[in-house]
């Protein structure tokens, strides 16, 4: 049955036949593998005489926009190649296995757009658009939520999460649903990055026995190998910025409070967000101006200290780290000598770039699920996902504990691989009254914030903490075993509910390795023209080339 409704969602739609339709994809292959380039046909301004190619891990939404208006392509014929794309590549070919399902109403929301495009000669910022939405994300269309579990086969959310409603209402099509590590990382402390009961093993497209990393692991795996043209995650710790480092994408996790978490999957409150992934700053920054914004149902979207959502691509200027005073938190480096190398000239560039460089700026240093946020993950996460199943009443399942008696039931096809220890450690705890909840509330905070980032940025009259992403290169996948997490930034501002943004600064034996860029709440409009500026002269993005592994 399983297989038969997996089957059922891997089904891509047709397009109505043409008469003179243009061939859309031409496939370049060298050697023995295609070629990752594929391309859309198309006529240039300047090339009206003879087709031209635009190659899809190169199309920026704005560039888009531009061919769209143009009438170089339509949003049909690109939602189209999306979707071959990802039937070449995701399904077969490599297997990336980053895309659960997608949407089989895709291709006639992108001819709506079309049609709203000739009709009112004018478009929204995101027309036509494909988007891959995490799986812990609500969509109210024909694709499930199922936070990657086989328990929750079925599950149709009855509305959109409020992030995914302003992507349609900005014109965006939701291509589908990207796979993520099951049940956001919080059903084993040996859970492997992106393998799911539902959608099996993500792998890394650089390298293929390599880890996509986080649990938002389909989401910057397809954004990286072009099967679509930006990507929402979700974030406790680490699920968006390492995913996106792993993967060589950019990635922002916003200020908590920024973007609404209505429809999204919990894990803790006081560090749950959903964040954007795209090949470009620029795209990211678009995405997050559309998805940010006060919503009543998020009392941490309305707080008096929630400033007004800017644009956040105002930001994006070549001389942003002009003058911007940025901390080197060597406290978060010496994991890998070629993640340091990597680190060690992008800090060149950035002083290269006017910023004046501090070095070293330490204390900003928490550990990754240390003691504390462990406890205030546990409380949150059994709280939150009791809170949201009873609450979405098409589920399968009604609680935590139901979910764990399909684990044990199915434990051949559920938890062949690792079991479900940290369910079972959070069905055992109280309410979020209870006092282990709120003392380690406090003690994330305090380690993050007072004692962490709040102390570093002012002790030296910073403006952001720059350090790697990730300590080391993507690790071997190992299911058995569980993930090899050494080093790495993304504690700090995840316990402080801060911005943290991603840019690909290189890579090391093929692998990309990131540079992150981390301040206090509400300054993701200043990291990301600090990432855009870096990104601009670097243009350090690496091209996925699909190895089998390192050699």
């Amino acid at each position: 049955m399983h297989d038969q409704m997996c089957e059922k969602y891997w089904t891509l739609p047709d397009i109505p036949s043409r008469e003179h339709r243009r061939s859309l994809l031409t496939r370049s292959r060298q050697g023995t593998f295609l070629s990752p380039m594929f391309q859309v046909s198309c006529h240039t301004a300047n090339d009206r005489a003879g087709d031209a190619t635009v190659e899809l891990d190169e199309l920026t939404i704005t560039r888009t926009q531009d061919l769209f208006a143009t009438g170089d392509f339509s949003a049909a014929e690109l939602c189209q190649a999306f979707l071959e794309r990802i039937a070449e590549i995701d399904r077969a070919g490599p297997t990336l296995r980053a895309v659960l399902e997608v949407n089989p109403d895709a291709v006639r929301t992108a001819e709506a757009c079309d049609h709203a495009r000739r009709r009112d000669g004018r478009a929204p910022p995101l027309s036509g658009i494909p988007i891959l939405v995490k799986d812990s994300i609500d969509t109210a269309d024909q694709t499930m939520t199922t936070a990657g579990s086989l328990a929750m086969l079925g599950h149709i959310a009855q509305r959109d999460a409020v992030v995914v409603d302003r992507l349609r209402k900005a014109g965006a099509v939701i291509l589908g649903k990207a796979n993520m590590t099951e049940w956001s990382y919080m059903r084993s402390a040996r859970t492997c990055s992106g393998w799911s009961s539902r959608g099996g093993q993500i792998r890394n497209p650089h390298v293929l026995d390599r880890t996509p990393s986080g649990s938002s692991g389909g989401s910057a795996v397809a954004v990286a190998a072009s099967m679509c043209m930006g990507a929402l995650g979700a974030e406790v710790d680490g699920s968006i910025v390492r995913p996106s480092s792993a993967n060589g994408v950019v990635g922002i996790k916003p200020t908590v409070g920024l973007v609404s978490r209505t429809g999204v999957m919990p894990v803790a409150a006081p560090q749950d967000t959903a964040g954007p992934m795209a090949r470009t700053v620029a795209d990211v920054a678009l995405l997050l101006t559309i998805i940010a914004g006060p919503d009543p149902e998020d009392p941490a979207t309305m707080t008096e200290d929630t400033p007004e959502s800017p644009d956040f691509t105002s930001f994006l200027v070549d001389d942003a780290l002009r003058g911007a005073r940025l901390g080197v938190a060597r406290d978060l480096m010496g994991s890998h000598e070629g993640v340091d190398r990597v680190v060690e000239a992008a800090i060149e560039t950035l002083r290269d770039l006017g910023a004046e460089i501090v070095d070293p700026a330490l204390g900003a240093w928490t550990p990754f699920f240390g003691e504390a946020e462990t406890e205030l993950c546990l409380y949150g996460f059994k709280n939150g996902i009791d809170r949201y199943l009873a609450t979405h009443s098409n589920s399968p399942m009604k609680n935590l504990a139901e979910v764990m008696a399909f684990n044990e039931a199915n434990a051949d096809r559920v938890m062949q691989y690792f079991p479900q220890d940290l369910f079972e450690r959070a069905q055992a705890l109280g309410d979020l009254n209870d006092e282990a909840y709120q003392n380690a509330k406090k003690e994330c905070r305090r380690m993050s914030r007072t004692e962490g980032i709040d102390k570093v940025l002012e002790e030296h009259h910073l403006d952001a903490i720059i350090a790697p992403t990730d300590g080391t290169p993507p690790w071997a996948i190992d299911p058995l075993v569980g993930d090899h997490i050494i080093g790495g930034c993304s504690a700090p501002p995840a316990m402080a509910g801060y911005p943290h943004v991603t840019v690909p600064a290189g890579t090391c034996h093929g692998l990309p390795v990131a540079l992150s860029f981390f301040s206090k709440a509400w300054q993701d409009g200043k990291l990301l023209g600090y990432a855009f500026a870096f990104e601009q002269a670097t243009k350090a993005r690496p091209i996925p080339t699909f190895k089998v592994t390192v050699s």
